[in-house]
């Protein structure tokens, strides 16, 4: 089997072993999503991808054999800015890219959201739990997501959806208990050739994320350290990025007091004690609504930081779909979409269709 050898190059610990070669990679994800590794040897190839440190090699090779699997969207739909956030959700946030997506779209903006719901080992809150709730739930297959997209600007799609095998690791991930490449690998599955926004956790990630978005093909990307690893940016702190422009990658902070949008706290839903075991925030049915009704809210013209904190995750999608040269632009334009009540007709349309 692929994976006992490579184990066995991997060793028992950073010492002990080698990196992977983008090809050993690429074949060992291959097997894994072919069905031809048993959960235990997939559980340990895992922890010990983890243990060592992933490279931008071995994500390259992981995220080119998931793409050879995948079912993608879009491809070559000029304007299109895929949106890929932690499939596994939040759990102290409302997913809203949901309305800085509608937002977007709006704006001119073609936008493919990649979400999920209930996957572990988190299992929190995803814009796909509030797009169920609202009436306007993800599509499950590309052609869906095309559709979507051409009529309304806006498509949710599921990643088990484009890439079944995900879905018969969800038990491997219960039990590893903890975030493990394919937590990665299934964020990068965004069409050839669309911009990429990508939600990026905490530490020194984000020249890796970037360095891998470019291997794969696309000239325009923006990776973000948003809240929860998401790519809403804080309002209680600068938020680190890098704009992947063609062959430049730049640097970049979104400062929320460079907007009027500085705050003692981020966008807040009610606490309704801690989750029961074997679930997360996710299964909570009043958290959802919560969620849900907070992202209407923002739609409905409310104020406060849900509406501040959406309409700079909006403004970092135009910016990535080059629809907004700066973040100050996108801010303008995503505020007149917003109360002109553009976006709310974006979900009108969706829930009916």
């Amino acid at each position: 089997m692929v994976l006992s050898q490579l184990l066995q190059a991997l060793g028992s610990g950073v010492r002990g072993g080698r990196n992977l070669t983008c090809d050993e990679a690429h074949d060992a994800f291959a097997a894994i999503l072919d069905g031809v590794e048993s959960e235990i040897q997939i559980g340990a190839f895992l922890v010990a991808m983890r243990c060592k440190g992933v490279t931008c090699e071995e994500l390259i090779g992981f995220a080119r054999a998931a793409r050879e699997r995948a079912k993608m969207p879009c491809a070559g739909v000029d304007g299109l800015v895929a949106v890929s956030v932690p499939m596994e959700g939040y759990e102290a946030s409302a997913p809203l890219e949901v309305p800085a997506g509608l937002i977007a779209a709006a704006c001119g903006a073609r936008v493919l959201l990649l979400t999920d719901r209930a996957v572990p080992p988190r299992r929190g809150l995803t814009a796909a739990s509030v797009l169920h709730h609202l009436g306007a739930g993800p599509t499950w297959t590309a052609k869906e997501a095309e559709d979507s997209v051409e009529r309304h600007g806006f498509a949710a799609v599921t990643t088990v959806g484009l890439l079944p095998p995900l879905l018969g690791l969800r038990r491997v991930r219960r039990d590893v208990a903890v975030r493990t490449p394919l937590a990665t690998v299934e964020k990068l599955l965004a069409p050839p050739g669309a911009s990429v926004v990508l939600g990026a956790q905490p530490g020194p990630v984000l020249g890796t994320a970037v360095e891998v978005t470019q291997a794969l093909g696309h000239a325009s990307a923006l990776t973000i350290q948003g809240v929860e690893g998401g790519v809403v940016p804080a309002l209680t702190r600068r938020t680190r990025g890098i704009h992947l422009d063609g062959q430049h990658q730049v640097p970049m902070t979104v400062d929320p007091g460079d907007f009027g949008f500085a705050s003692e706290r981020e966008p807040e839903l009610p606490m309704f004690g801690p989750p029961e075991e074997g679930q997360g925030t996710g299964d909570n049915p009043m958290l959802v609504s919560a969620a849900t009704d907070q992202v209407l809210g923002v739609l409905a013209g409310d104020t406060g930081p849900a509406r501040s904190a959406t309409l700079l995750a909006a403004a970092v999608m135009l910016r990535a779909a080059r629809i907004a040269r700066t973040f100050a632009e996108g801010v303008d334009l995503a505020a007149e979409a917003l109360e002109s009540g553009a976006a709310h007709e974006r979900l009108v349309k969706l829930r009916g269709r």
